[in-house]
Order: structure tokens, then sequence, then C-alpha cells
């Protein structure tokens, strides 16, 4: 809601100071007193482009500031800064903004009313929140249902863009790691195999080599053996004849014992050198195997095993995800399925709901001043969204002769106003805090006036509503009265209560604020509007 409103050197206002209430606020005054400029001051806070030809003569800049209060109670202050020469400025909660800043904080909660405003019914989604707030119990239940749907349905879609989404890709994926995984696994190799199939490699390809090399240290082994059986047979000769050699006695019988087991190891080395092609074949075959398996999936043997481990583990979770991707998508085509169920039945109740509006949006244009209006929710079928499968919008015509066409269209500026006016009360109070209504009493009077009066009190009681109006029968309804006077080239706004407030409404019945029988007039209105 719009809790305060304060301009200064805007056009004929040098300074004014506005806190509208909760319920009903009049703004009245004579024709060319600057009513409208409170109007302007307010679309000015809401983001709209500034004009220069605003500026006052009491300065060389004009100020507007507001405070918002959301739904919530959260507060909002709001500023414009134009002065005569350069651009303008915009400040949003006292920091620096700009006027879409203005225009973004302050969406949804105010909609002016005018022949030249942008009104919030025309858009689909204000049409289907003043029809859905009169469904049915059906209604609502479908209305429940598809919302719960919708929610369901983008939670396993969701989930079905987390697995991937390309089924395709998925199994690609899946194949290819359970490919790399089975080779890795085939081949056989376990940590250390690298090792010994080089040393294996080396010795089957130096075989020839190697057993001439052995072959030779055999000899010369035999032959140091031979030599060395009777160094030791003549120490221990010696022995006999002196026990203080038995210490070298035992060291040559050591070597001689190491010697014979030189002797063996030898022979077993040359025993186990093949230098069959075959084996060799197998060795080399093997070799290139493990050469190919560290060019595809790492540089060692403990890389490529740690990589094959980890490709089974992606093999395995892919499947998962497969058939994971499997009953979502059929989750999926069950929820679509419901979901449509849910918009048809939704739809269907719009309709009816629509016409229950339409119904009593008409017999209010006819309270305010319509002979023959036609008024037509139309509700057409549409790709499912968050909201529906269906867009809303509104038709109209001043008189049953004419085609119905958009509302901004086809309705004057006071048509408009009460257009607006007996929608809001045949439907819902849709998401705006505030209405403002300037030209709501243009072309009518007498019983209409009152009429227009009384249902803005009854709007007021479900939004905040601000009304620039040059009818006493309109004014009388008010919780709130502000009145604009003007002396020369300054106007002055001022709240009117008790007396004054009689003495306005005096002005506004005959121009002659200080008769008594005005005043008396002024008086029963007042009574009137109080009664209901």
């Amino acid at each position: 809601m719009i809790d305060e409103l304060m301009v200064r050197n805007l056009g004929l206002i040098e300074e004014a100071h506005v806190l509208p209430g909760p319920g009903l606020t009049v703004i009245t005054g004579e024709t060319g007193t600057g009513k409208t400029l409170l109007l302007g001051a307010l679309r000015l806070l809401l983001g709209e482009t500034s004009k220069p030809d605003l500026v006052g003569p009491f300065g060389e800049e004009a100020t507007v500031d507001g405070r918002f209060i959301t739904s919530d109670g959260t507060e909002i202050g709001a500023s414009r800064r134009m002065p005569r020469t350069g651009r303008s400025r915009a400040y949003l909660d006292g920091a620096v903004a700009s006027a879409a800043a203005l225009d973004q904080a302050t969406a949804g909660m105010v909609e002016i009313i005018g022949q030249h405003d942008q009104l919030s019914l025309m858009r689909p989604s204000e049409a289907r929140r003043l029809v859905d707030a009169v469904l049915d119990d059906e209604g609502l239940g479908a209305l429940a249902e598809y919302r719960a749907l919708w929610e369901q349905l983008a939670e396993l879609r969701s989930r079905q863009a987390q697995l991937g989404g390309d089924r395709r890709a998925l199994e690609r994926e899946r194949d290819l790691a359970d490919h790399q995984s089975t080779e890795i696994a085939s081949s056989g190799f376990e940590i250390g195999d690298d090792l010994e199939l080089e040393r294996s490699l080396a010795r089957m390809r130096n075989a020839a080599e190697l057993t001439e090399f052995l072959a030779t240290a055999q000899r010369a082994v035999d032959r140091t053996r031979e030599a060395f059986d009777d160094a030791v047979g003549s120490i221990r000769r010696a022995e006999r004849l002196d026990e203080g050699l038995s210490e070298l006695a035992q060291s040559l019988a050591g070597i001689e014992q190491n010697l014979g087991e030189a002797a063996i190891g030898i022979g077993d080395e040359i025993e186990r050198l093949d230098d069959d092609p075959t084996s060799l074949q197998e060795a080399e075959a093997r070799f290139t195997e493990l050469s190919d398996l560290k060019r595809k999936y790492g540089s060692t043997l403990e890389e490529i095993l740690e990589f094959g481990r980890q490709m089974t583990e992606r093999a395995a979770s892919l499947t998962d995800l497969l058939e994971s991707a499997d009953r979502i998508a059929g989750e999926i085509a069950e929820a679509e399925g419901a979901l449509d169920g849910a918009a048809s039945r939704l739809t269907q109740a719009r309709r009816r709901a629509g016409d229950l509006v339409a119904e009593a949006a008409l017999r209010h244009l006819e309270d305010l001043g319509f002979q023959n209006p036609v008024l037509e929710v139309l509700i057409a079928e549409t790709e499912p969204r968050v909201s529906g499968a269906d867009r809303l919008t509104l038709q109209f015509a001043s008189d049953r002769r004419l085609t119905p066409g958009d509302l901004a269209k086809v309705a004057s500026g006071g048509e408009l106003s009460r257009l607006v006016l007996a929608l809001r009360l045949a439907g819902g109070s849709g998401d705006v805090d505030a209405l403002v209504f300037d030209e709501i009493d243009s072309g009518i009077g007498g019983a209409t006036a009152v009429e227009v009066g009384r249902k803005l009190a009854a709007l007021a009681d479900r939004h905040q509503v601000l009304c620039v109006t040059h009818l006493p029968q309109v004014a009388a309804f008010a919780d709130v009265h502000y009145v604009v006077t003007r002396s020369g080239h300054s106007a002055r706004v001022q709240r009117v209560d008790g007396d004054e407030r009689v003495v306005e409404l005096s002005r506004m019945l005959a121009g002659a604020s200080e008769s008594e029988h005005t005043k008396r007039a002024a008086a029963d209105l007042l009574e009137m509007a109080a009664g209901g």
C-alpha cells in the first residue's frame, strides 16, 4: 500500500504531504488546481519517465518521495529528483537506482487506472487471478491437483536432467566404460607383472650370451673347486699337527662350501634359461599388450589397474542410472497424463468461474451507468504451464451493438475506471495492493455517482483505494479526504475532516461553500455514505 507521499516543486505544488489511509482516499479540488499532479508524482515513483516541464517555479529541482509497505510489512522507500535541466535521478531505500529499478521494486503494488495507463487486467496472469478467486469447490480441487502434479512433474524432469538427459549418450558412455574395464580385466595383469615381464624378456632376448657367460663361470668355478680341494686337504693335515690352525681350516672349509653353492646356482640359472623362440614370441606379445594398455589408460601398470577399477564402478553406476531413467521416463509419462486431465478439469472450472465473474461484473456495470454492456472472459487452451493449460483474456463493449475488444482499446478513461471497479468487485482481489482511479466520474452524476462511491468503498475493504474525483457523491464515501486549492501560481494540498469536509462537499455540490442549504445537503451526503 501507499503509506506516504511527499511532493516539492512539482508543477503548481510547492510542497505537499499526503498520508493515504488503508481504505478509500479521495482527492478533490476545482479544475486546474493540480489534482492530477499528485497522480503524476505517484507515477514517477513507480518508474515512469520524468519530464522537465514538471519542475515548478519554486526552485531548480522537483522532488518526489514516497514510502510503500508490502503485504508482508516490508517498507520500501522511493525517490525521484528532477532538475530543470539534465537527467533525473532515482533512489531506492536511499541508494542510487534506476527508474527501472523503481518499477521492479514496486511492481504489482500499485495500479493507476486512467485512459493512458497500462492496465494490469490486460495481463493474462492478472485476469487468471481474478477468475481463480471465485472457483467453485471442484475448480479449487482441480487447481490444487494441477499445482501438485506440476511440481511433481518438474521434480521428475529435474531428476531426468540430472541423469544426463540423452539416453543414447548414457548408453554409449556405459558401453565404453564396460569395454575399457573388460579389456583391462581380461589382460590378467596384476601388480608387479610388468617388472617380471621386463626381466623375463631381457633373459630370453639374451639367452645365448647368458648361457655362454654362465658356462664360462661354471668352468672357472669347477677349476677353482678342484684346486681348492688340495688347499683344504693340506690345511687339514697341518691342523692335526698344530691345533692353532683350526680357525684357518674352518675358514677355508667355508669358502669351499660357498664355491659348491655357487656352482649349483650357476647350474640352476643355466637350466632356467630358455631360448625357445615360441616362449620369446609369447613374452613379446605380452609386452606389446602391456604397452598398448599403457598408451590407452596410464603410464604405469598401477595406473592402468586403477583406471580399470574406476571404469568398472562407472559402468555399474551408469547401468543404475539407465534403469532409473527408464523408471523416471515412465513416471513422467504417467504424470503428464494426469496433468492433462487436471488441466482439462481446471479449464472447465475456469470457464464456469469466468461466466460468474462476467455476470457479476455486468450487474455492477449496469449500476455504474452502462446500458447494454458486453463483457466476456475468453479462455483458450495452451501448452501446459505452471498456471495451467489455458490463457485468459477479457473482452468488453460498452454496447451490445459493438464488437467486444481488449479492455484498454475499446473503453474510454471513465469507462475503463468503472470497468476495472466492476471487475475487481466481481472477481478476486488479485495481487495489486493499491488501486488509484483517475477519471472514474467522467460523464456520470446523480444516482450513478452514488453507486460509484458505494462500490469504491466496497472495493476499499479489499484494497487501498485512491480516487481523484469531481463528484461529491463519490467523495462522501471516503475514509480520508484531501483537497487541492490554488492561489495564483501555487497549489496547496490539505486533508479535511469534520466541518472542513462539509465545506468542501458544499463547494462540490454548488460551488458556494458558505450556503447553509448546500451544507445541509453535504451533511446528508455524508450521513448517507456512512449508512452504506
